[in-house]
């Protein structure tokens, strides 16, 4: 599969892309207007961003946790559940008069849920797409994702200008209803990839099994610190350019879509397999720049190839899937997001806490050094073979194990 027009030919595809735009255009809406809402009621930025990013350190507690769902349970099911819950939750949110610890609460148990969408929606895609439409297919959906989180902010900015924090959340909750039903309505009823009742302690199993060998462990950590750190960088947008640090976003978000289109669609399987380690350092490289002074148009540009980059990450997922068995290959993915999603969290807050020392575009350059000296490391465990074909790992069977427990 190398076209688009093949991709959207597969059956539910169409209807996993249309509810997966709606959710992230949602989640979007939803972190813009709770920010916006807590700073106004709390004077905090620290509260105002932890109302943005606490979501992801919930995630994390997910993974741990919740994480098995992803593989015991009919894709379909979770998935409209999972858009159901964000939009009840989106919809708490706009009661008037909520306690701030409730607010909270509901952010803490949206990012629980969270957790375990990603896994489930990108384990099905795996089902729905041929194995060479994995590569295709996700880059879709990320570059879906970039897109629609850039009109996110720009309809939540032309919202909160023009209507109140809460009206902007109910939009945001109509959204993910919205999601719920195309995903109720278009997809069709999977069993389970693995029976079982899901569990901390499976979840615990299962994640244990994947870090276990070294071949998973260094694409896994190769997916979360390097890329982590550099999302410290664009975190400092705003304090080294603040009357252009959205030009700085725009650009990096177009950058990373260029670079996932690219992937995706132009490059044959021998030319990702070659192009993962020039990648994993262009990410990082480029902000090296940053310790001088840049004018807006160069910082752009420098911003921009420096996210192509993170197309390394859809490469290596392709490498993961050859590593892993089927079986539990939601969870496998799930982790990876929410590791992704929580090393972007300690990055972001690394560095601010360096600029609180040093001038951002120090900062940034410090951050890229970091990425670099992690990228470095991993690099002798992500070496292919001769034959360039990655080693098949051995198969999970402790999970399949404790799965098939009553």
């Amino acid at each position: 599969m190398r076209t688009y027009r093949e991709l959207f030919r597969t059956p539910e595809f169409t209807p996993l892309f249309a509810a997966s735009c709606a959710q992230v255009a949602s989640t979007t809406l939803n972190g813009l207007a709770l920010a916006t809402l807590v700073y106004a009621r709390t004077d905090s930025p620290l509260m105002a961003a932890l109302s943005m990013f606490g979501p992801f350190f919930a995630e994390l507690v997910g993974a741990a946790t919740l994480l098995s769902v992803a593989d015991r349970v009919p894709p379909r099911a979770a998935l409209t559940l999972t858009a159901l819950a964000g939009g009840l939750g989106g919809s708490v949110l706009t009661v008037p008069g909520l306690p701030l610890w409730a607010m909270f609460a509901v952010i803490l148990a949206l990012g629980l849920v969270g957790s375990i969408g990603g896994g489930v929606r990108y384990g099905l895609l795996n089902e729905i797409v041929p194995t060479n439409g994995y590569v295709l297919g996700r880059s879709v959906l990320n570059i879906s994702v970039g897109a629609m989180q850039i009109a996110g902010f720009a309809l939540g900015g032309i919202l909160l200008a023009v209507v109140s924090p809460r009206a902007t959340l109910a939009i945001s909750a109509a959204l993910a209803f919205l999601a719920a039903l195309v995903l109720r309505c278009g997809l069709s009823a999977r069993p389970a990839r693995v029976s079982g009742r899901p569990s901390v302690a499976a979840t615990w199993q299962v994640n244990r099994h994947l870090l276990a060998t070294p071949a998973r462990r260094a694409v896994y950590l190769a997916m979360w610190v390097p890329n982590g750190l550099v999302v410290g960088c664009e975190a400092l947008f705003v304090p080294y350019a603040p009357r252009s640090a959205a030009a700085l976003f725009v650009t990096a978000a177009l950058g990373m879509l260029l670079g996932d289109l690219v992937a995706g669609r132009f490059m044959s399987p021998q030319i990702r397999l070659r192009c993962v380690t020039p990648l994993r350092f262009a990410l990082a490289l480029p902000y090296l720049l940053f310790v001088m002074p840049l004018s807006t148009p160069i910082a752009a540009g420098v911003v921009a190839v420096a996210a192509t980059g993170f197309a390394s990450t859809l490469l290596l997922q392709e490498r993961l899937m050859t590593l892993i068995g089927a079986e539990v290959r939601g969870q496998a993915l799930g982790l990876h997001v929410t590791g992704m999603k929580a090393m972007q969290a300690v990055g972001a807050t690394a560095a601010g806490l360096l600029a609180q020392y040093l001038p951002a575009g120090t900062a940034m350059a410090v951050m890229a050094v970091a990425s670099l000296v992690v990228t470095s490391m991993l690099s002798p465990a992500l070496r292919l073979p001769s034959n360039g074909t990655p080693p098949p790992g051995p198969q999970p069977a402790p999970a399949q194990a404790l799965a098939e427990r009553p």
